[in-house]
């Protein structure tokens, strides 16, 4: 059972209410959010794009928009080679779009994920030479291709860098030095010596800041017109779309600019001008809804990856490019198709992957599952669920064609990439960031000395794998109004790093309850508070988990009652952590608490 853990962070929540126009609970949950001064304060409640930060904050940012202007001008080739998931494809296709706008000669490549693996690859390099490319510039990669840049350089090409990931290091007694490849310029908000004010942006949003710094640039060198900056504008509204959908998918923390990027694009979403993801959300019956990240994150961006695990992620670019409509439909009905071939080959792999860890007992503090057979591109998706099941950070191997490849999920207490560096000679290549990674190594045994070397170093307490319900408010279920409902969407979007707030209350009286859905998964409940008030309740969770509780609590035969005719209020009392919701019926609107949590 979780620990539950009630924030005791303080503040005159009255005065903030009061000076806000916000409720005191409101007030409380910002609190809790560690927003507390009035700027913090104001740009969470009502930040636009004007509170963004400025592009030429980010080392080397003015350096790649002169470099990429100057090609531009002169004429020259520039080849954008971006990453197979939607990170990369996004940061991609808005590179592509803003210099195409400024009249640049550019095209795009993309590692196919078997043939080329991650990011930059020697074979990249020489094509783009064979092709007579003058400049290549990466997104969403590169920061670790170091031999790579090399070739590049000594065949004569510029490189502009622009990614997100964590910079490669070596460290001796203690100090770490830190390895940044010999490009033209080195575009990374996590380098050493970036004075960028949020590190936590995804590739595409870097790239979103390298187009708005080009644009900034050209407009100082000649005054645009005012069509120029109607042009512009439309240009910069319609690829933030894109840096919003890579920001949820990349699993980015949706606070500081993070979170006005995600809102403000998703709310433009549904009137994007792009072929291809209009038909993206048609075949997904998403046109005309209001979409949250829930949307982006677990069904329109599973599309685009789908392409790059299953097949190829140019696919999943030309969607994007698309300028005729029965073509984008065509790709997005077969991303959507691709999409639904992962989900069975997901749910096998994790089947495997859950037998394996089960039937071998594994004690480990990190698990190492190898799933020879496995898709390698469906490794990071197995092991986050591995993760999630277990709370312990997974990685899952396979068999590539060329040694054992893998992909990483982690849990808050563990930085994945900084415990990798610290066996790398094991790995042929790797990378990634505190929360995920991905790896080769050469061979099945290196596979196993992974294991070995990851759990010796590993310093995990039990604390760190116990699972914290953080309760905002202990509310009682009164204050949850229409009103309240209504004023909790100042707080959206949610997501990582800007949770959903929980409330909690004691006492709660379980009055009546069916099973809904297709597979009977669903609780639906009428429930009582302390003062009699009803209410109606939902449990998404494990409601066979739930059962068994109830059962062990209240014995089987009044369970039995609560689902056949009911029970008396006070029979069956539980406490419950909850998130207050409306629902929409037949066109009415009611009041129902949505339980996340019980005891």
């Amino acid at each position: 059972m979780a620990k539950w853990m009630v924030a005791a962070k303080k503040a005159d929540f009255n005065q903030i209410a009061e000076k806000y126009h916000i409720t005191p609970v409101l007030a409380r949950i910002l609190r809790n959010r560690d927003i507390i001064e009035d700027e913090e304060i104001y740009r969470y409640l009502h930040g636009s794009m004007e509170d963004l930060y400025a592009p030429l904050l980010m080392k080397d940012m003015p350096q790649a928009a002169e470099i990429i202007l100057n090609k531009i001008r002169e004429g020259k080739s520039i080849r954008i080679i971006g990453d197979y998931d939607v990170d990369g494809i996004c940061s991609t296709h808005i590179l592509l779009t803003g210099i195409r706008a400024l009249g640049g000669k550019a095209d795009t490549d993309i590692p196919h994920r078997i043939k080329d693996g991650y990011g930059l690859s020697e074979g990249l390099i020489k094509s783009a030479a064979a092709d007579g490319i003058d400049t290549i510039i990466t997104c969403d990669n590169g920061i670790a291709a170091f031999s790579q840049i090399q070739t590049a350089k000594k065949l004569g090409m510029t490189v502009v860098i622009t990614d997100h990931h964590e910079v490669p290091f070596e460290e001796k007694g203690g100090e770490r030095t830190y390895l940044l490849p010999k490009a033209d310029a080195v575009v990374d908000p996590r380098q050493p010596k970036c004075g960028y004010p949020f590190k936590q942006i995804c590739g595409a949003v870097v790239a979103f800041k390298l187009v708005q710094a080009l644009f900034g640039k050209c407009f100082e060198r000649n005054r645009p017109t005012k069509e120029e900056e109607e042009s512009s504008g439309a240009i910069l509204n319609e690829i933030l779309i894109f840096a919003a959908l890579a920001t949820v998918c990349d699993v980015m923390e949706l606070r500081d600019e993070n979170r006005i990027i995600v809102k403000k694009g998703l709310a433009r979403m549904n009137n994007t001008s792009n072929l291809g993801l209009k038909a993206l959300l048609m075949v997904n019956g998403l046109e005309d809804k209001t979409l949250s990240p829930y949307h982006a994150g677990f069904i329109i961006g599973p599309c685009i990856n789908a392409t790059g695990r299953l097949d190829t992620a140019k696919r999943a670019l030309r969607l994007f490019e698309a300028d005729d409509r029965k073509e984008a439909v065509t790709i997005a009905e077969d991303l959507k198709s691709l999409n639904e071939s992962r989900k069975q080959m997901t749910e096998e792999g994790v089947r495997k992957a859950v037998e394996l860890v089960e039937k071998s007992g594994m004690q480990d503090k990190v698990l190492v599952i190898y799933l020879p057979e496995c898709h390698e591109s469906l490794a990071g998706i197995i092991a986050g669920r591995i993760r999630e099941k277990y709370g312990k950070p997974a990685f899952v191997l396979t068999k590539g064609e060329e040694g054992i490849k893998g992909s990483g999920r982690s849990i808050e207490a563990y930085h994945m990439y900084e415990e990798m560096s610290a066996c790398k000679e094991l790995f042929t290549k790797f990378g990634g960031h505190k929360m995920a990674a991905g790896l080769t190594l050469p061979n099945e045994k290196s596979a196993e000395l992974f294991r070995i070397k990851l759990n010796e170093n590993c310093n995990l307490t039990e604390e760190d794998f116990e699972e914290i319900v953080h309760i905002d408010v202990p509310m009682p279920l009164a204050l949850a109004d229409r009103d309240f409902i209504n004023e909790l969407s100042l707080l959206e979007p949610f997501g990582v790093g800007n949770p959903k707030p929980l409330f909690a209350r004691k006492g709660i009286s379980l009055l009546f309850g069916r099973k809904i859905g297709k597979n009977k998964n669903v609780g639906k409940y009428q429930i009582a508070d302390e003062n009699n008030n009803r209410y109606d309740m939902v449990y998404f969770g494990d409601l066979e988990k739930f059962d068994m509780f109830l059962n062990e609590r209240f014995g089987k035969t009044i369970v039995g009652r609560l689902y056949a005719d009911g029970v008396r209020a006070g029979e069956m009392t539980i406490s419950m952590a909850y998130y207050p919701d409306l629902n929409s019926y037949g066109g009415r609107e009611s009041v129902q608490m949505i339980m996340q949590y019980y005891c």
